[in-house]
């Protein structure tokens, strides 16, 4: 079911990107007056699923859900229509138009995508506000994964600063590192101040390793599963754990490394209950799991911030743009070999993956307005058969006042689909290779 559920999300987030994006592409030429013959979802080689004229433009939904296209009269584009092209220019078609009214007609989608980001953001932050824990309330310090601790992190360590730069959300602090190029971590350890150098051996692991840290918090038991061997023992909502056979495990990554140690095993289970300390003897099954969930949220004094329909305006405005930022950053680490980041590039399975197993209208809309931006981003790459492609050769034109030939034009749209059909085998088959890895 919940694979089910990430696939419905997945399609109905592309369903809004897609369509939105081509009707920014299809507004600007109904704007200047520029035929449009086609207006798809996904793509429709050789059938489509659906499809039906209205006016001039045939809409239609393909089977391939690639993505979607406007197909332009006397536009170079993906369908290749040379015949088309050796016909006399028409006034209605894309290449009669003066070059600024081109550059709009192809910038719309891009721009549709950006607006779509900063609406979704802004509506968010007016609906349900934002939340996050501080890094100054880690008040535990972090649990360190083996990648963390090679680069001297240890369990408990509190995170100051990175590069003396104070980081106001925890959550932040790893795509920081990653994508600041940081060079040092301020910790305090043991109520000594240290710095830890971050070498940039460090980046491939950062880039696949979702647990290099977390924080850490004391187990105290919000929950049982249906066959909660903790519940058996006797423990009970709001218990503290603080021992196991009387050694000292007053954190949840103790608590989970010493259980490992027990499987199959009775172990005596120390709590603090209304300021008692009490013992249990619990049966470890062999996952060496209790069967509790531990509560986070009366540990940590999360921050939460409100926003008034106007004041969520310029805060979408804001949160759109470092997401575009970070997001550019991110495709800038792709052209550093030394990174090994495009191992890390991921197809429909991982975009499928980030959505939630349950349907969270939260998560659904942030993840699509990040997708969105991903989209547009994307998309204005100067590479041929992209918006980008078209907009590099129109700026081109604009500036020299000389259009490159349509047979140019040709031979580069060819080598764009050659390099964009190369990026999705390389993204899928990774995805591939990641899941007979696990």
């Amino acid at each position: 079911m919940e694979i089910l559920i990430k696939i419905a999300q997945l399609l109905l987030s592309l369903t809004i990107l897609v369509i939105l994006h081509e009707a920014g592409h299809f507004t600007f030429a109904k704007i200047f007056k520029t035929k449009v013959e086609k207006f798809y979802m996904f793509f429709n080689p050789w059938f489509s699923l659906f499809k039906k004229k209205i006016g001039e433009t045939e809409y239609g939904i393909g089977w391939l859900p690639l993505g979607g296209y406007v197909k332009i009269a006397g536009m170079i584009d993906e369908s290749m229509d040379k015949e088309q092209m050796k016909k006399p220019p028409q006034p209605w078609e894309f290449r009669s138009k003066p070059a600024w009214q081109r550059f709009f007609i192809m910038f719309g989608g891009v721009l549709v995508n950006f607006l779509l980001a900063f609406v979704i953001y802004s509506m968010i932050l007016f609906t349900w506000g934002e939340q996050y824990l501080p890094t100054e309330n880690v008040k535990y310090g972090i649990v360190c994964d083996s990648a963390a601790q090679s680069i001297g992190l240890q369990n408990g360590d509190k995170i100051l600063t990175l590069d003396n730069q104070k980081v106001e959300k925890f959550r932040s602090i790893v795509p920081n590192i990653l994508l600041d190029d940081v060079k040092t971590i301020q910790i305090e350890r043991n109520g000594e101040l240290k710095d830890i150098k971050v070498p940039e051996s460090i980046i491939p692991t950062l880039l696949k390793d979702k647990n290099f840290i977390s924080f850490r918090f004391p187990y105290i038991i919000d929950g049982f599963s249906k066959k909660s061997t903790g519940k058996i023992a006797g423990l009970k909502k709001g218990d503290r754990i603080i021992g196991l056979n009387h050694k000292n495990v007053e954190y949840a990554d103790k608590l989970t490394n010493e259980l490992k140690k027990y499987k199959n095993k009775q172990v005596i289970v120390s709590v603090i209950r209304n300021n008692d300390t009490i013992d249990f003897t619990a049966q470890i099954p062999k996952s060496g799991l209790l069967g509790i969930s531990a509560d986070i949220n009366n540990i940590f004094e999360f921050k939460k911030i409100n926003y008034s329909f106007i004041q969520a305006i310029p805060a979408g405005v804001t949160k759109s743009y470092r997401m575009g930022a970070n997001y550019l950053k991110q495709v800038k680490i792709l052209f550093k070999p030394e990174t090994e980041a495009y191992k890390s590039i991921g197809g429909f399975i991982a975009i499928g993956n980030i959505f939630p197993g349950q349907w969270d209208w939260y998560s659904f809309w942030n993840l699509t307005a990040f997708l969105s931006i991903m989209l547009a981003i994307i998309n204005i790459l100067p590479i041929p058969a992209l918006d980008g492609g078209h907009i590099l050769f129109l700026l081109y034109e604009i500036i020299t006042r000389r259009k490159p030939s349509d047979k140019f034009l040709e031979y580069a749209q060819v080598v764009g689909m050659i390099l964009i059909f190369a990026l999705l085998i390389l993204a899928n088959g990774n995805d591939i290779v990641k899941l007979f890895n696990k």
